[in-house]
């Protein structure tokens, strides 16, 4: 269940920069705001995105092809961070004013905001957060703090040194029940004093208790030149590892992945197949929504760059959403084979089936995969077989799918 917005700030001026727009500069082949934007699109719980940025910017970032398609408005920022918070709210509750969730529902809803210039977050840690907010109310990541911290006075003395175990530093996303933080601005107006650095800052001085959980290391602010190199590594430190399980150094030879998934036929109709629902077709019964070709382009995907398999990063349990679409798995492996610097360069799909008949749906279904992995169409083949009407698949009571993909080194503008 999708029980989640999220609010992406992105409205500094980057003068600690030197005034660059630290969030355009290119990181692995993308803007550094499309990786945060791309973790938490990627995350289960997320339904909708409100990009907040400077006014200046709002026309290119919304109209930017690599926006993710959960983002749902692009607003103008305020002055301060709680002012453009606010407003990423209201473009949030506009929503909901549409029709898309109303009274309780919208009331109970999470709300996550997060700093666009972390764009190392994890979608694990997105996830996270998501849910200790919806049962706690409000919820942080924090890290631990490596240094003593010191009171210092005006004169420049040291006047305190606070326990250091009772620090911690927090990050974001910081999460927070919609009810919960209107009550807030209610207390205290985006547009008043005082200041708030966080979200957390304005819900203590609320006395609303706010939940810790443990954050990531990797996911720091970029504020200074040096931090952007730290991303740059970090994400080269990936692409580093996907090279050298390849045995290569420095450049990276095809990898080749394979991936199967079969499922058998349930109750009820609507077929989800190749991205594509075929509505009088019978369902595939499944955790998910037994979409086997998706799933099997993901498992050759994840195992191409060398991440494990699908069932590991989305096992079948609580901790996945029951009937989570097959396009938010291949899209979330996808950024993560694309974070190593791989993109695909060929992938081939047989399907088993004994029916329903498929053969006027391969050319869309190649369409929509090509589609969700931001490849050309020529990429991607899809092909049907019968199999010989032999096992499930040919007595009619299920569907099967393989497929073999490419991965090289690269951008998507090289596939």
């Amino acid at each position: 269940m999708r029980f989640a917005d999220a609010i992406v700030v992105a409205a500094g001026t980057s003068s600690r920069m030197g005034g660059d727009d630290k969030l355009a500069a290119p990181v692995a082949g993308r803007p550094l705001l499309a990786h945060a934007l791309g973790a938490i699109a990627a995350a289960p719980e997320i339904r909708s995105i409100v990009l907040v940025t400077a006014a200046d910017r709002v026309a290119d970032l919304a109209s930017a092809d690599w926006l993710p398609s959960s983002v749902v408005a692009v607003v103008a920022g305020g002055s301060r961070r709680q002012e453009s918070v606010e407003r990423g709210f209201a473009a949030l509750n506009r929503q909901d004013a549409d029709g898309e969730t109303a009274g309780a529902a919208a009331q109970a809803r999470v709300v996550l905001i997060h700093d666009g210039a972390r764009p190392l977050v994890s979608t694990e840690l997105v996830s996270a957060i998501a849910r200790a907010a919806r049962e706690h109310g409000a919820a942080i990541p924090i890290v631990p703090v490596g240094d003593t911290i010191k009171r210092i006075d005006p004169a420049g003395t040291v006047t305190n040194a606070g326990d250091r175990d009772e620090l911690a530093a927090a990050q974001t996303p910081q999460g927070v029940r919609a009810d919960v933080l209107r009550a807030a601005y209610e207390a205290f107006p985006p547009d008043g004093p005082p200041t708030f650095t966080d979200e957390a800052a304005l819900l203590e001085a609320c006395r609303i208790a706010v939940h810790a959980i443990p954050g990531d290391e990797r996911n720091f602010k970029v504020t200074l030149p040096a931090d952007l190199s730290r991303v740059r590594v970090a994400l080269g430190d990936e692409s580093a590892r996907l090279g050298a399980a390849s045995g290569t150094a420095g450049t990276c030879a095809p990898r080749v992945g394979y991936g199967t998934d079969s499922h058998p036929f349930g109750p009820g109709t609507g077929l989800a197949l190749g991205g594509l629902v075929v509505d009088r077709a019978p369902r595939l019964s499944g955790h998910s929504d037994g979409d086997v070709v998706l799933h099997a382009v993901a498992d050759a995907l994840l195992g191409a760059a060398g991440l494990g398999d699908l069932g590991r990063m989305f096992p079948a349990g609580p901790e996945t959403p029951r009937g989570i679409a097959g396009v938010d798995l291949v899209g979330a492996v996808a950024r993560r084979v694309a974070a190593g610097g791989l993109v695909v360069t060929s992938l081939d799909c047989t399907i088993v089936a004994g029916r329903p008949r498929l053969a006027a749906r391969l050319p869309a279904m190649g369409e929509r995969i090509a589609e969700i992995l931001g490849v050309p169409p020529e990429t991607v083949n899809v092909k049907a077989s019968t199999g010989n009407l032999d096992g499930m698949e040919g007595a009619g009571r299920g569907i099967s799918a393989h497929v073999v993909v490419v991965l090289a080194r690269g951008s998507a503008a090289d596939a």
